[in-house]
Formats: structure tokens, sequence, C-alpha cells
């Protein structure tokens, strides 16, 4: 489990370390412009995989033990095709992304969604050092291949879109080629696949789709008030903000398999807390040393275009601890059943998103996107913490680090056989 945790956590870096490469090709061939369309693509993107991961996602982890491949992987597939041809619908109609990207969208969240429906076949398999290592490859091909063509006179966002279509196709590749490889099932094959693919995704997806606005409603908002250039600047603040949540969604992957395997509430509880302590503690380290980094340093990196980072990135600390709580909070929540306390958790934060967003954004512009994203983030940790007190009969005063939490940490840690 060590090798696991350690081997996650690192493939998290690196990708997280290419991921801020983008930005900074961006900002420095692209400008503010450039990062702002990118970051619709983005978001457009993982709007329409959003409609996909009902069937698939943390469903199809579940049932690759229990359900030969050959009966899991139609339906996905058919899925991912219906899912992508309405979301090219829904992104040209109600005009998501900038003009003329709205089918690359549609096709560049269909060519992921297949790769995803792979990755998960392989952590439901327990291959997770593939699954990282196809992660890093997607990454690092993207990275690469956006550098080189954003270095053509008059670039723009579309060399991002035609780097993006190099690396899905690689990941594709390698993570069909990874599948192939036949692992046997440990239950008799369910009658209605497709029902139960349904049924475990829907609760999930629920709380991913609300917690997708409540994370990326500002970015339209932003852009409609504000415009792109501006958009862009906001983008890279939320992308050095969120890596601060590395560790804690690393470690969130191995508490919702241990608290999916306990059986008694008590263990659960502890588990958790000490997760959360540990999640908020990471994140604090990573913001702290954001905010100690002169906004010269971000200018250099990042392009001239990119001022204002630092008070952003102040602004959105309290929210960035509040959602790294979260990660802890939610997945104790999925593993013992309790998905509704997730759907209300996001749910509460997307109400606070549009009702500050809607005037906080037009008023006062990025400060006002920072404040509203540490509202909706705090609001649904704090749900999220009454919620976890009323079922566990914890107190205030078990949400401070003690000693426990380091020995039940190195504890879990140990080295165990295969574990």
């Amino acid at each position: 489990m060590r090798k696991a945790i350690s081997g996650t956590i690192a493939a998290r870096i690196l990708t997280t370390v290419m991921g801020l490469l983008v930005s900074v090709v961006a900002g420095h061939r692209l400008g503010a412009e450039g990062l702002g369309t990118i970051g619709l693509v983005v978001l457009g993107i993982t709007l329409v995989r959003l409609g996909m991961e009902l069937v698939g996602g943390s469903a199809l982890v579940y049932l690759v033990p229990r359900v030969p491949l050959r009966r899991l992987l139609p339906p996905c597939y058919l899925w991912a095709l219906l899912a992508a041809t309405i979301g090219f619908g829904a992104v040209k109609v109600f005009a998501l992304v900038p003009q003329g990207y709205a089918a690359h969208v549609a096709l560049l969240a269909l060519l992921q969604g297949m790769h995803a429906i792979h990755l998960s076949v392989l952590i439901g398999q327990q291959r997770i050092r593939a699954n990282n290592w196809i992660t890093v490859v997607q990454a690092a091909v993207l990275v690469a291949a956006f550098a080189w063509l954003a270095r053509a006179p008059g670039a723009d966002a579309f060399a991002f879109v035609e780097a993006a279509y190099a690396s899905g196709a690689v990941a594709l590749a390698f993570s069909t080629w990874a599948i192939s490889r036949q692992v046997a099932v440990v239950q008799h094959e369910p009658v209605q696949v497709l029902r139960l693919l349904l049924r475990q995704g829907t609760y999930v997806q629920l709380a991913n789709g609300t917690q997708l606005l409540n994370y990326r409603l500002a970015y339209w908002l932003i852009e409609k008030f504000k415009g792109t250039a501006v958009l862009g600047v906001y983008t890279v603040a939320n992308q050095l903000a969120e890596g601060s949540w590395l560790v804690p969604k690393s470690l969130s992957l191995v508490l919702y398999s241990k608290i999916s395997n306990l059986r008694h509430l008590e263990v659960q509880r502890q588990l958790t807390l000490t997760f959360l302590k540990l999640s908020m503690a990471s994140a604090m380290a990573v913001v702290l040393v954001l905010l100690v980094l002169p906004p010269s340093l971000f200018q250099w990196i990042f392009g001239p275009d990119i001022k204002g980072i630092s008070p952003l990135i102040l602004l959105l600390a309290p929210g960035i601890l509040g959602m790294a709580a979260s990660q802890a909070y939610s997945h104790f929540f999925s593993g013992t059943a309790r998905n509704i306390h997730n759907v209300v958790g996001s749910g509460l934060g997307l109400v606070a998103t549009i009702v500050a967003g809607l005037w906080l954004i037009p008023e006062y512009g990025l400060p006002g996107a920072a404040i509203t994203a540490t509202s909706a983030y705090a609001l649904n940790a704090l749900y999220q913490t009454v919620a976890f007190m009323r079922i566990t009969g914890s107190r205030l005063r078990d949400l401070l680090p003690g000693s426990e939490d380091g020995r039940r940490l190195m504890e879990l840690l140990k080295p165990r056989g295969k574990g």
C-alpha cells in the first residue's frame, strides 16, 4: 500500500507540473487571451465527459472484478458516444466555448472518455502502477506537442487542441493495450450490466456534476462579464491554488479503498480524521509557499500578461483548505454508502457560487471570483463537517491533530506483505 500511495502521489506531482508547463507555454506564446480560451475548451471537455461517466468511472471500478470485460465495455463505449453527441449539441447551442471549437470539444471528450474507461478498468484490476504510467505519458505528450506547435508564428489556442488530439490518441493506444491482459472475475455475471452501471454511477455523478459547476461556473461568469483575457489570469491563479490538493486527492483514493472494506464505524471515523488532518496540513504547506513567492516570479514564469496572482491566491486560500478537508469527508461518505451528503454539500456550494458570483464578479472582477469560490468551498466543507460529526458522534476537539493520528498513519503505511 505504501508503494501505491507514493506512486500515485509521484504521478500526480508529475501531471500537475506538466499542467503548469502548458500554462507557462500558453502564457508566453499566446498571452492571457489564449490562456482564457484554453481554459474554456478544457472546461467544455470536462462538462461533456461528465455525462459519459454516468456509465463508467467509479461504477466501472466497482464492477470490473465482478463482471467480464466483454459485457462491461460495449455499453460503456456506446454510452460515451451518445454522451459526446448530446454534449456537442449542448456546447453548440449554449455557446459554452468560443466559436469553432464545439466539434473539437466533443471529439476530444470522446477520445478522453474512451481512454478513461480503460483507466477505470486498470484501477478495478488493482493495476495502479499501469494507470499512473499512462496518465504521466499522456501529460508528457500534451506538453511536448503543445510546446512544439505553439512555436509557429501566429499560433493560437488551436495549437492546444491539436496537442490534445495527439496526447489523447497516444493514451488511448497504451490503455487499450494494457487492458488486453485478461483478469479473472470473482463473481457470477449480473443479468443487467447497464442497469447496474447506471445505478452505481448516478449518485456519484450527481455529486461530481454539482461539484464541477461549483469549481468552474465562475469561469463562464468571468468570461461573460470581464472577458477572456481576464479569465486567463484567473485560470493560472486557480490552477496554482488547486495544486495544493495534489496530496489530498492522492490520499483520498487510498482512504476510499480502506473505508469501503471496513465494517466498524469507529475505525472508519478515526481513519477519516487522520486523513483529514494530513490533507489539510499538506494543502496549507503548499498555499503558504505560494503566498511567500514574489509576484514578479509568476509573471516571469507565466508571461507578462499574468498579473495580480498573489492576492487571488490569498483570497482563495480559506476555500482551498476547506476543499482539502472535503476530500476526506467525501470519500468517507462514498465508502459508507452515504453519497447523499456529497450531493447536498456540492449543491449548497453551487448555490453559493451562483448567488455570490452573479453579484461579486460583475462588481469586483477577479477578487470577487476568488471570494465566490472560497464561499462555495467553505459552505460545502462546513455542511460535510456537520454531517460527519452527527453520523460519527465526533466533537470539535476531534478535528484537532493529536499523537494518535501519527500512530494510525504509521500503522497504515507500514509494509504488510502483499498489501
